[in-house]
């Protein structure tokens, strides 16, 4: 029976599953990440569970469709290669295609931005299965994306969809990548605490959430968005200016690029319908009435699925090509 292996590479676990051809899941399983010495072992570990989970299924390897595979870092499509994957061990050039294919033979393999992968997840079985034109925002310790036109991922000359890393407030923060203003420094995990630790330090915000920051406690953003639904002066106003900076990166990309669909996954976005409430008044005051009728915002559905069926779906379409 054919079959596609389907890999979501992260710097703690890897996830991977196996599919069926209309990626109907046969088996999902997980193994750590072995980031020790630069993380020589991780495609080694990698091919030895797929051989073992392929063998425990009853299945026969020469049946596969191909491998797919999301990874951080920056990805060489045609080279089959990674480099810059730092919390893997990564740093330099890893020829991920050529080891797998050592071990497990001349299996088609392809390697692709973990967000990107995602984004085919939510086109796949998520929500975007009815959308031909699609965006993927994630919104985790970064933010980032892929962008998904008449069904396919567009990739630019190679880095499209880096919507971290568009710019929401000239002279704002400095963003880890060099440029200040970034929408990652105010839109993601990271960037609401910072944002929350900031505004503490002015005695105006006299709240709740200011006092237990001002203590020393630790809070995660789950805590600082429960605290503006129930009014915290000092949360409303980091949810306030963070929504806003994301509210205007969504209306660009809206006027850009006429998506049907712009979901919104990650950590911050288990806030849930509250971020669209927020922006949708941002959203119909800056962008092309057009195509802002046209565009859904709606909520990621797969959850860490999303990586494994997205990875089985790029094996999908590139057999297709």
């Amino acid at each position: 029976m054919a079959f596609i292996v389907g890999i979501d590479l992260g710097g703690t676990t890897a996830k991977l599953a196996l599919f069926t051809p209309d990626l109907e899941k046969i088996d999902q399983w997980q193994i750590p990440t072995d980031t020790s010495d630069h993380g020589r072992n991780i495609v080694s570990n990698l091919a030895k569970t797929i051989q073992d989970h392929v063998e425990a299924t009853h299945l026969d390897l020469r049946d596969c469709m191909g491998i797919g595979m999301g990874s951080p870092g920056a990805i060489n499509r045609e080279g089959g290669t990674v480099t810059g994957a730092y919390n893997l061990g990564w740093e330099n050039e890893i020829a991920v295609v050529d080891q797998f294919q050592n071990r497990l033979g001349q299996l088609p393999v392809y390697i692709e931005n973990d967000a990107n992968v995602a984004a085919l997840g939510e086109l796949a079985k998520g929500a975007g299965s009815k959308s031909q034109n699609m965006i993927l925002v994630t919104l985790g310790t970064g933010v980032g994306g892929g962008i998904i036109c008449q069904g396919e991922l567009l990739l630019g000359q190679g880095s499209a969809g880096e919507i971290g890393h568009m710019t929401s407030e000239v002279d704002g923060y400095l963003c880890t990548c060099g440029s200040r203003g970034c929408v990652e420094t105010l839109a993601s995990a990271t960037g609401i605490l910072r944002l929350s630790k900031d505004y503490a330090r002015d005695s105006r915000f006299d709240s709740s959430l200011a006092k237990q920051l001002r203590g020393g406690q630790e809070v995660d953003v789950k805590s600082i968005v429960d605290a503006a639904k129930m009014g915290d002066l000092l949360a409303e106003k980091v949810m306030e200016r963070s929504l806003k900076a994301l509210a205007l990166c969504l209306s660009q990309l809206t006027c850009i690029f006429n998506p049907e669909q712009i979901v919104l996954g990650g950590g911050v976005a288990n806030a849930g319908q509250y971020l669209i409430d927020k922006m949708t008044p941002i959203l119909k005051e800056y962008t092309y009435r057009p195509n802002l009728r046209q565009v859904k915002i709606s909520l990621a559905q797969l959850g860490n699925d999303a990586g494994v069926i997205g990875a089985a779906n790029l094996v999908r379409q590139k057999s297709k090509e």
